[in-house]
């Protein structure tokens, strides 16, 4: 069966989305979008996901072809905006809220769909999206531990500290002690 717009799993970054759109462009097909998690192809050049399938899963993408798996992806792909709305807006709305305006389905329906999926609660998901955000920010070494924590929205720096203990199994002291501290890629998380 072909089809014009293809649901691509571990879609994370902006250079993902490029990778993906140079993988369709040499396989010579004309992507007219691609967005995070979504490739839209011209509509004279539909394609069968399983000719692609090989060449995403060799860059470490793969076709999803379940509706639940493709809300999954772009449950975490609004995780990722989230993410990025929390450490900007004066007063972010609820994870909840959040999702539930950009799908325009309840929360309880997406928590169920995600649970299910991803084998993971999207409260877990989101706990530890944030922690590799602060991973990466310890390892610059340009802010304190308070003032990540205000920058993520912890309601205090012991707080954070406790949340990265219970994720990571370390402290933050022993992290930044770590020479070459271990971070994971999103698609990693679950």
């Amino acid at each position: 069966m072909k089809t014009n717009l293809l649901h691509i799993k571990n879609m994370v970054c902006p250079r993902c989305i490029e990778a993906v759109r140079t993988l369709f462009e040499q396989a010579g097909y004309t992507p007219t979008d691609v967005t995070l998690g979504q490739v839209q192809l011209d509509e004279n050049t539909p394609v069968d996901p399983s000719a692609v399938a090989p060449l995403l899963r060799e860059a470490g993408f793969d076709v999803i072809m379940g509706r639940a798996d493709q809300l999954t992806e772009q449950i975490k792909s609004a995780l990722i905006e989230y993410l990025e709305h929390l450490r900007t807006a004066r007063m972010p709305l609820t994870t909840s809220a959040f999702l539930t305006d950009r799908f325009a389905a309840t929360y309880s329906h997406l928590s169920k769909v995600f649970s299910r999926t991803a084998n993971l609660t999207i409260e877990k998901y989101l706990i530890r999206m944030k922690i590799e955000r602060v991973k990466e920010m310890l390892s610059y070494n340009e802010m304190t531990l308070s003032e990540i924590a205000e920058k993520m929205r912890y309601s205090s720096g012991q707080h954070l500290s406790n949340q990265f203990r219970q994720v990571t199994g370390r402290s933050v002291s022993e992290f930044r002690r770590d020479l070459l501290p271990r971070r994971l890629s999103l698609d990693q998380l679950g």
